[in-house]
Formats: C-alpha cells, structure tokens, sequence
C-alpha cells in the first residue's frame, strides 16, 4: 500500500496514529463506566481472564480497562508464587474466593490456566496433576457457567520477533527491568514447548460454554482497542449513568477560623526543574 492509500488515522508504518487512538480509547472507556453501573444494579457476576505469552500486553489492556473504573466494582487478580498450604489444597481453591459476587467484574491477570502452562512446561506439577485439571477445567468452567458467572477468556498471542523485541526493550529500561521474570527468560529457550501446550489447552478448553478469544497482540493499540471493544459487545449493557447531582452549600461559621498548616518534621517539599534534572526542595 502507497503512502498514498494509507487512511488518515494511521501512520505509514500501519499503526494507528496516537490522536486517533487516544480519541478511540477514551469512548471505550466512557462505555466502560456505563458498563461498571450496569454490572452493579444488575447484580451480573463477571470474570474475564487474560492470558497469553510473556509481553504479549495484557497488563497494559488490564490497565486501560480499569483505568477510569470504581476498583470496588472492577478488582484486579493477579497471584503470585502459592503458598506451602495452597499446594496442598484442591488446585481451584485458591481461585474460587477471588471470583466475582453479584454486583461485582473481576479481571484475571493469569489464572488457573497457570497448570496448563507455565506449571506443565517449567515442570512445576506432575504428568497426572496436568491430566487432571484438563479433565477438571472444563468442568469447572460449566459450573461457573451454571452459577450465574458470566466467563470471558482472552488469549493473547504475539509473534516470537515481536516478543524478543519487547524484551530487549524490557531489559534496556530500568524501569521495566523489573517485568523480567525467570519464568519469562525461561520462556525464550522453550517457545515450542509453550506452544505445543498452548495448543493443547485449546483443544481441551475451548468449550462451547467458555470459549477463547483470541487477541492479535503485535501492535499494543490495536490489540488494547479491539480487546475492549470485544468484551463490551460480549454484555448486553444498558446507560444507568446518573445525571449530574447538585451540589449542596458548604457550611459555612463566620466564628471559625481554619488554623494553619504545621509543617512535619520532613518539611513540606516541591521538585524544582533545572537544566532538565530535578532536585528535592525541602522548605
């Protein structure tokens, strides 16, 4: 395609351009809120997993989707390393108390589907503890179904250049260094294993009651747009946005007088910017 026929709202390279995609955003999120009012008053029970290849984006979807929500309505999960006591309980155990309550949109950064993956490649359970939760996972799922929970699972997957990538970047920066795990570096020397167990999960879990939904993650925007814009038609949602309320008059006592502010032992403190660095101020 010709510089020529590239629309308006992309750059020559394919992506969209960051006005036209902070414009689109913004009305996702504005949809969002509207979702949020709906799930409350409607009591829906709502859980949404993201799952997919080490810096494929989900984080950053996560956080666009809540970005502009009440975290009482829309929690975020992500869980760590379990415990000595949670690996002697039944696998899903330590999911169950973090799904949503009526009223309530609980989204996933990784889930159970931990056992399928990571677990099964890095050899983190057994041959027949991965049997099972392939037997038991659908199962499972049904019976969320069954219960009133409304389950939506992405998958999002990304091309081993556009990872690599991302990773280099990651481990360049500083301030993302952190995002690189050992399990995300033990990723890169086994891509065809988590492949072959991505595949397999697939073809075990991808149910008519709980079906994946892939996400093309290469482009951040593109994905971060389409993923939210998908989950939003997924909800038959209706606008319980309230109107704007009036503002009571704030109390007023000519008697009063607002006493000063003391300043802490610390001193109050500003950042002042000179020749492009800053410096700590205390005053």
């Amino acid at each position: 395609m010709s510089e020529d026929q590239v629309p308006l709202e992309y750059t020559s390279q394919g992506k969209l351009k960051s006005t036209h995609y902070n414009r689109e955003l913004a009305n996702l999120q504005q949809e969002l809120v509207k979702l949020q009012y709906w799930i409350k008053e409607q009591g829906l029970k709502v859980c949404v997993i993201f799952e997919g290849r080490d810096a494929a984006g989900k984080g950053g979807v996560i956080k666009r989707i809540t970005q502009r929500l009440n975290p009482r309505i829309v929690r975020v999960v992500a869980l760590g390393i379990p415990s000595d006591k949670e690996k002697q309980q039944w696998y899903f155990q330590r999911y169950v108390q973090h799904l949503p309550t009526a009223g309530e949109m609980v989204l996933f950064d990784r889930s159970w589907y931990n056992r399928a993956g990571v677990e099964r490649v890095m050899g983190f359970c057994t041959d027949d503890e991965y049997r099972d939760f392939m037997r038991t996972c659908p199962e499972f799922e049904r019976m969320l179904v069954r219960s009133g929970v409304q389950l939506i699972k992405y998958w999002f997957s990304v091309s081993d250049e556009e990872q690599e990538r991302r990773f280099r970047v990651r481990n360049n920066d500083p301030v993302r260094r952190w995002k690189l795990s050992p399990m995300d570096l033990g990723s890169r020397s086994r891509w065809v294993e988590y492949s072959r167990a991505k595949d397999a999960m697939f073809m075990y879990t991808d149910t008519e009651k709980a079906p994946w939904h892939v996400v093309d993650a290469n482009i951040k925007r593109h994905a971060r747009l389409n993923c939210i814009s998908h989950m939003l038609s997924l909800i038959n949602y209706q606008d319980l946005t309230p109107d704007p309320i009036e503002l009571p008059p704030r109390q007023r006592d000519p008697g009063y007088k607002r006493p000063p502010n003391y300043k802490s032992e610390m001193g109050s403190c500003y950042l002042r910017h000179k020749r492009g660095r800053r410096s700590l101020i205390l005053v």
